[in-house]
């Protein structure tokens, strides 16, 4: 894994071309959950594309993925701020059988279900889009998305190959976004360069670095490199957080916590174990109270 993992922008004739190499941030997550094969492709391809997603908006703006689909490795999620990522698979360490040679992506994720994409602007509330999924492949479902809820008429390419010992060999993608009003001459070399190309995984196999991925796909256009940013896996996850967390669970489900001598919260996304005494629970459950106190009660009327 010598490649390191970075996300590269470009404007390539009449659109915004993104590539992204992220083989090292995917082994790490692979470390983390414990992932099957299987898992580990589903998981590194969705957080390639939260990426991706996340590097078309402001910064400090978040994007989050969810694939729910009716297949054995259940929910599929990674969110991307600021060109670092973290995600989960819900059960990671399911297998199936390869297909056609390949990890069995689609089986795993399922044939039916739906993608929700979250996104979280500056300003203002988040808001979701959904689209139903097409094959579980990731890849497809996100072009879908883009075309179904955003009316972006997109295309999008992920890989990972895992080798034989569990390990991540190379994890990344390229996604194509023409711009309003793209020349219909530039979107037809474009099309035709995305259908002629390799899988992702052999470019990277091969030592085709991000910027040479983009300028594969935009061979008979102009190419103009914008940036390249490194990325990574980063958990925002806090002990504030799980206390805030735990304070809004509803009453029923914390009295009984509260019975406990210790509880633990996990994080699913890092991993990381958060241990709380019965003291310190209930002094949360004071907190937790005098908020519901406070929302109950109504706002002084000024005279």
């Amino acid at each position: 894994m010598s490649m390191e993992d970075v996300l590269v922008r470009a404007t390539v004739g009449d659109a915004r071309v993104y590539a992204v190499t992220t083989t090292h941030l995917t082994q790490q997550m692979n470390e983390i959950h414990q992932c099957s094969p299987l898992a580990a492709a589903a998981l590194g391809r969705t957080a390639a594309g939260a990426l991706m997603l996340a590097a078309t908006m402001k910064d400090g703006e978040a994007v989050t993925l969810r694939f729910k689909g009716n297949g054995p490795l259940g929910q599929v999620m990674a969110d991307a701020r600021d060109y670092t990522v973290r995600g989960f698979v819900e059960h990671p360490s399911v297998m199936l059988p390869l297909k056609n040679g390949k990890l069995d992506v689609g089986g795993g994720v399922g044939h039916e279900g739906v993608l929700i994409v979250t996104r979280c602007p500056e300003k203002g509330a988040p808001f979701n889009g959904y689209a139903l999924l097409k094959s579980g492949e990731i890849a497809d479902d996100l072009t879908k998305y883009l075309y179904v809820s955003e009316q972006t008429p997109s295309s999008v390419a992920l890989g990972v190959l895992v080798d034989k010992d569990g390990s991540i060999a190379v994890s990344g993608g390229y996604f194509v976004q023409p711009l309003p009003g793209a020349d219909e001459h530039c979107l037809e070399i474009l099309e035709n360069n995305v259908l002629t190309l390799p899988y992702v995984t052999e470019l990277l196999r091969s030592g085709h670095s991000p910027e040479d991925m983009i300028r594969l796909v935009g061979k008979g256009l102009a190419v103009d490199i914008m940036d390249r940013h490194p990325v990574s896996f980063h958990c925002s996850c806090s002990r504030e957080g799980v206390e805030h967390m735990l304070t809004g669970l509803p009453d029923k489900e914390f009295a009984s916590m509260l019975e406990d001598p210790r509880t633990e919260v996990k994080c699913q996304y890092c991993g990381r174990t958060y241990l709380f005494s019965q003291d310190e629970m209930k002094a949360l459950s004071r907190v937790k109270a005098e908020s519901t106190h406070t929302a109950a009660t109504p706002a002084e009327t000024r005279k």
